[in-house]
């Protein structure tokens, strides 16, 4: 079984989960390259009650990424991603493999599925810097 590391709050995930988007959209070679893929996903976490809806930025939007914490957006997602937030954790620490959390059930997913596994190599590098933030700033998310 995978180790878990939980968060201490919805508002904790929100927090940390803000900090992993905004790295992804920021970083000049990922955002431009979420952007050109153009993606629109939701992802729900049940244990927190949480969803937020991803997209790539529209021309006068700043930025590569945006994303919002609803379900009360002008988009319809390609692809749905339900997961509890410790697979979030470790997915995002490059811990989790996508592919085999589907297969396990860990993710439940629909929509354009094979769209959503294209970005993966893109996000990639995301994981080690999401890492150091854990290591710094929330040890007890470490896996």
């Amino acid at each position: 079984m995978a180790t878990t590391a939980s968060f201490q709050s919805a508002a904790e995930f929100r927090t940390v989960l803000d900090r992993v988007f905004t790295m992804m959209s920021e970083d000049p070679e990922i955002g431009p390259r979420l952007h050109a893929a153009d993606v629109p996903q939701r992802f729900a976490f049940p244990d927190l009650d949480l969803v937020v809806n991803i997209r790539a930025t529209y021309d006068e939007e700043y930025g590569n990424l945006i994303w919002v914490w609803s379900d009360d957006v002008d988009w319809e997602p390609r692809v749905r991603m339900e997961m509890a937030s410790d697979t979030a954790n470790r997915y995002f620490q490059g811990k989790e493999s996508i592919a085999l959390a589907v297969a396990r059930r860990r993710i439940k997913t629909s929509g354009d599925v094979m769209a959503a596994l294209t970005l993966i190599p893109i996000i990639k590098p995301v994981h080690a810097a999401f890492a150091r933030v854990v290591e710094a700033e929330y040890p007890h998310l470490r896996i």
